[in-house]
């Protein structure tokens, strides 16, 4: 049997284009003959991974979450290790672009997190091992395929990470909204490494004690923060504008 089942189109479609040899079996919802569909089941014929065609109770048994009329089992997927990152960072020709989240428990939250990382090029996420949602399927798909490209890197000890991260030249950005500088005046064109807090509580004493700066986003309404994610989105794609320009 499976370790795991992913659904959701863009999850499924995500593990087909870049690890297709995890896939097991596919479930399609009785009534779908679209050309998406066509498609995918053709992929599936030509790597000869079994699907089927079933009502929509019996995916909506199989997994917790709006399916979107498609389920598939699938193998355990690689975790990365903090080593395979830094492995990965040594050789790569680009300044290192890194996403840290300290303490994101919520599915949702960190699988739209996910995605923004992969639409700006981020090239790792890095997490606790504890106090940290994990790579479920609810995240995979959320994430809309990008949990397969973007390595969630689960470390054991956050702070440490981060010092032998910072002695390899990668500038920690933290957020908290007490800070004096706003999101627009960090640099982010460097090796950097952005630090965001937890839902609600931000980040933890020792995580923001690491930091080699600390930022705020600019609100001018009544509310006083913004969701994780959304927050996370505010501040990459600061970054990427000044990566770009």
């Amino acid at each position: 049997m499976s370790d795991e089942f992913i659904f959701g189109w863009h999850a499924v479609e995500a593990v087909l284009k870049r690890e297709p040899e995890r896939l097991q079996q596919v479930w399609i919802q009785t009534g779908r003959e679209d050309r998406r569909v066509k498609t995918v089941t053709d992929a599936l014929n030509e790597l000869g991974v079994r699907w089927q065609v079933v009502h929509r109770k019996e995916l909506d048994q199989r997994v917790s979450g709006v399916h979107q009329g498609v389920v598939a089992a699938v193998s355990e997927s690689r975790e990365w290790s903090e080593d395979d990152l830094l492995t990965m960072l040594a050789g790569s020709d680009k300044p290192p672009f890194l996403l840290i989240l300290d303490g994101v428990t919520d599915p949702h939250n960190l699988g739209a997190c996910l995605r923004t990382a992969d639409a700006v090029g981020v090239q790792a996420v890095i997490v606790p091992k504890d106090k940290s949602a994990s790579l479920s399927p609810t995240v995979r798909k959320v994430a809309c395929g990008a949990a397969e490209t973007v390595p969630l890197v689960r470390v054991t000890n956050l702070a440490r990470f981060m010092r032998t991260i910072q002695d390899d030249g990668v500038w920690l950005i933290g957020t908290a909204g007490e800070a004096e500088n706003t999101v627009y005046q960090a640099d982010f064109t460097g090796p950097v490494a952005l630090v965001m807090g937890a839902e609600g509580k931000g980040m933890r004493r020792l995580t923001r004690e690491h930091c080699d700066l600390l930022i705020n986003i600019p609100m001018l309404g009544h509310v006083d923060s913004l969701n994780v994610s959304v927050a996370t989105g505010v501040c990459l794609y600061e970054a990427l504008r000044q990566r770009l320009a």
